[in-house]
């Protein structure tokens, strides 16, 4: 008799294993990642230099962050295909720059459309960074 017992409740507890429920998948968002903390800072070494500025930018599904203009940014990051090096531009050989070194270095942190990115330029000084950004939105904080 106690066989049959335990014989019937092992087969109600096997036929039960199947029932648990399996957790439904998220669908995934129609927009790759794009989120980058933007910096200046003063000094030659991203890792030492003292931030002066910062901003945080996300670009998909909309333009959104601490950033002043996430709209104007995320369209030049846009037309450069995420090619932070494309921003950079022959300084305007109009404008003239002091020759002293008070280096900048802006750093470009996070994620591009689903990829990496760690970016970072140094600039001989603040004019010279200006002057080669040529009034790009991105580092425009």
């Amino acid at each position: 008799m106690r066989h049959r017992i335990a014989v019937a409740s092992a087969a109600a507890l096997v036929s039960l294993v199947g029932t648990t429920g399996v957790a439904a998948a998220q669908p995934s968002s129609l927009y790759a990642p794009s989120a980058l903390v933007l910096t200046v800072a003063q000094g030659d070494d991203a890792a030492t230099s003292t931030v002066l500025r910062a901003s945080t930018l996300s670009c998909a599904p909309t333009a959104l962050g601490t950033h002043p203009d996430p709209q104007a940014a995320c369209a030049a990051l846009n037309s450069t295909g995420g090619a932070l090096d494309r921003l950079l531009a022959s300084p305007n050989p109009d404008r003239a720059c002091p020759m002293h070194y008070a280096p900048v270095t802006v750093t470009a942190d996070g994620v591009w459309k689903g990829s990496r990115v760690a970016w970072k330029h140094t600039f001989s000084n603040s004019c010279t960074m200006s002057a080669t950004l040529n009034g790009n939105a991105v580092f425009s904080f």
